[in-house]
């Protein structure tokens, strides 16, 4: 089992972010990484080709279960500055999540091909009286098959960017490629980013799309991480290619090209990054 070929970006947060009982489950969990390395000994493509085990094990289970009967217990852990940092995976969230873009993407004779209507029923209601009760929580993790969003680069500088090179010969995998920054930081650049859009652009789906992260950050603990992580995609993109991977620093260069009204070079940015995705993004649709 490999990590899925989807990007994730992700919010760990402080411990003091957590109401409790959550506080206290997480600082437990935390100290549980630091000790016995509980879900916390592997690299995080390992992880997530973990959890997307668990999840196809329920999908091809009878009946199938679209999202887990219980919310995970588990989180990704780092730290900022020696002080651990927290982002719950909520992998039943994010699975209700997904079924209700599902449902706006497509038509329901679609939908019947992957699950009956009486599973799909079950999972919409469970949903509803969940989000009744929590109508705060948002996912800490969002996720993006096949590519990476544009607007995701938006909150990170070239500098951030981390390329982990695979352990021993590589048999275990390409690595890892990642960018973290603070929120207070990933903030300051979705607004400054919305200021030259919108003073440039007609309105639609980008600046759209950045309104909405920027909403997104905007609900969690001004301490907490951002985090950019490639997952499985580095598997699509030549070793050379990852080395090179300078999409955050062409989305920045397009920014400014748009505040100085050059619009050559802005062009000239976007024809950078849409070169260096539309190979990757092709890749759905192969056969």
């Amino acid at each position: 089992m490999v990590a899925p070929y989807s990007a994730y970006l992700r919010v760990y947060e402080p411990l003091a972010a957590f109401p409790e009982p959550e506080r206290s489950h997480w600082a437990d969990y935390v100290r549980d990484v630091h000790t016995r390395r509980v879900w916390g000994s592997g690299t995080t493509a390992e992880l997530t080709a973990e959890e997307q085990r668990v999840a196809l094990e329920g999908i091809l289970a009878t009946p199938p279960e679209p999202a887990p009967p219980h919310e995970s217990e588990d989180a990704f852990v780092a730290e900022i500055d020696g002080i651990p940092v927290v982002c719950p995976r909520q992998t039943r969230l994010r699975c209700w999540s997904a079924l209700a873009e599902m449902r706006r993407e497509f038509p329901p004779v679609v939908l019947d091909a992957f699950w009956p209507k009486v599973v799909l029923a079950q999972a919409e209601a469970d949903h509803d009286r969940w989000r009744s009760r929590n109508p705060d929580v948002q996912p800490h993790i969002h996720s993006s098959t096949w590519h990476v969003p544009m607007r995701w680069f938006v909150l990170f500088s070239q500098e951030e960017r981390v390329l982990v090179a695979p352990a021993g010969d590589g048999a275990g995998g390409p690595g890892e490629l990642y960018y973290r920054t603070p929120m207070v930081q990933a903030r300051r650049r979705v607004a400054r980013a919305l200021r030259v859009l919108r003073d440039t652009l007609e309105e639609g789906a980008l600046i759209t799309g950045l309104e909405q992260l920027g909403r997104w950050l905007e609900e969690f603990h001004p301490r907490a991480m951002v985090e950019l992580d490639f997952g499985g995609l580095v598997r699509l993109i030549p070793s050379g290619d990852l080395v090179e991977e300078r999409t955050a620093e062409h989305v920045a260069e397009g920014l400014t090209a748009l505040a100085a009204g050059d619009g050559a070079r802005a062009s000239e940015a976007y024809r950078r990054i849409t070169e260096r995705w539309s190979a990757v993004r092709a890749l759905e649709h192969a056969s």
